[in-house]
């Protein structure tokens, strides 16, 4: 993970548009102040949780840090985006929290991308259907693998919904 300014201007300077901190922005967020200054518009953070606290070490240690308190700290920090994992969901193929994932878009200002659960289409047409303006994304692996979620179908209708 990224752990050190050194690392981020690695990526940068290779070309990366984004670098995702995910543990160290929880276990120390002042890094991430630092980092957004150092570096702006490139820091997206990557908060997992379960049941609304942030969870760290590979989802080792569930904190008792609330995720939409720690996003508005990030919020004035500059950060771009958050990539939100609901731990509970990921993996398990049956769609995303779409209620927490909407709830955290509205909390702050900050563009949230959704990770974790999405199953097929219809759980990207849940995300859509939240009508919460700061969801710009969605992330998905195992449904893709499995053949669940048909990604050029995905994309058309999301291209459309956006029209």
């Amino acid at each position: 993970g990224i752990r050190s300014l050194e690392t981020i201007e690695h990526y940068v300077k290779a070309g990366v548009s984004y670098v995702i901190i995910g543990t160290k922005a929880v276990k120390d967020p002042a890094f991430v102040a630092e980092a957004c200054r150092a570096f702006p518009g490139k820091v997206i953070v990557g908060l997992d949780a379960k049941d609304g606290f942030v969870a760290t070490d590979g989802w080792a240690e569930i904190s008792t840090v609330q995720v939409i308190d720690l996003a508005k700290q990030f919020e004035a920090d500059g950060v771009s985006a958050i990539v939100y994992t609901d731990i509970a969901k990921d993996g398990m193929m049956q769609g995303c929290n779409v209620p927490f994932t909407a709830a955290l878009a509205a909390a702050t200002r900050i563009p949230v991308i959704a990770s974790g659960g999405i199953h097929n289409l219809g759980d990207i047409k849940s995300l859509l259907d939240a009508k919460a303006p700061g969801i710009i994304g969605a992330i998905t692996g195992r449904a893709i693998y499995e053949g669940t979620l048909d990604v050029a179908e995905a994309q058309a209708y999301c291209d459309a919904y956006n029209g």
